[in-house]
C-alpha cells in the first residue's frame, strides 16, 4: 500500500510504497537517537517525492555514505539515503500522514553499526 508523508511545515512531501504491517527499527547511534528516527528501508523504485527537492538540505558524516536530508525550514529529516543500504531510501515512520498504527518495532544496535550493519542491511532487503 502507498502511504503520503512529509517534514512538519509541509514544504517536503513525499509517498512511499510498504506492506500493511510496518516492519521498522529504532536505531541507538547518535544521530537517530537525537532525531527520534524509525527506520523503513525501501528501494528507490517504492519512493517518490512529490515535492520539495530544492527544500532538502544534505548532511552528511563519518564515512559520507550515508546522505541525510531534512528539511531547510522545519529541520525535520523525513527520509535519506542510508549507509546499509545506499541504493534505498530509509524513511522515517513517524513523518508517514497519519502514523501507521500497524507497527513492529525492533531494536537496533547502531551505536555498533560496525557489528550490526550488515543486520541492518539484511532486514531492508527483507521489505523489499
Amino acid at each position: 500500500m502507498w502511504y503520503q508523508g512529509g517534514c512538519h511545515c509541509g514544504a517536503v512531501q513525499f509517498e512511499v510504497e510498504a506492506p500493511e504491517v510496518i516492519e521498522c527499527s529504532d536505531c541507538n547511534c547518535s544521530i537517530c537517537a537525537k532525531a527520534g528516527f524509525l527506520h523503513l528501508i525501501v528501494p528507490k523504485s517504492r519512493f517518490r517525492l512529490l515535492q520539495g527537492e530544492d527544500q532538502l538540505s544534505l548532511y552528511t558524516f563519518n564515512t559520507g555514505v550515508a546522505k541525510h536530508t531534512f528539511c531547510r525550514t522545519c529541520g525535520i529529516k523525513p527520509f535519506y539515503i542510508p549507509r546499509s543500504n545506499p541504493d534505498g531510501v530509509d524513511i522515517n515512520v513517524r513523518c508517514l500522514n497519519p502514523i501507521p498504527q500497524n507497527l513492529h518495532i525492533t531494536k537496533f544496535d547502531g551505536q555498533n553499526w560496525e557489528q550490526h550493519g550488515a543486520e541492518l542491511a539484511h532486514l531492508s532487503k527483507e521489505t523489499s
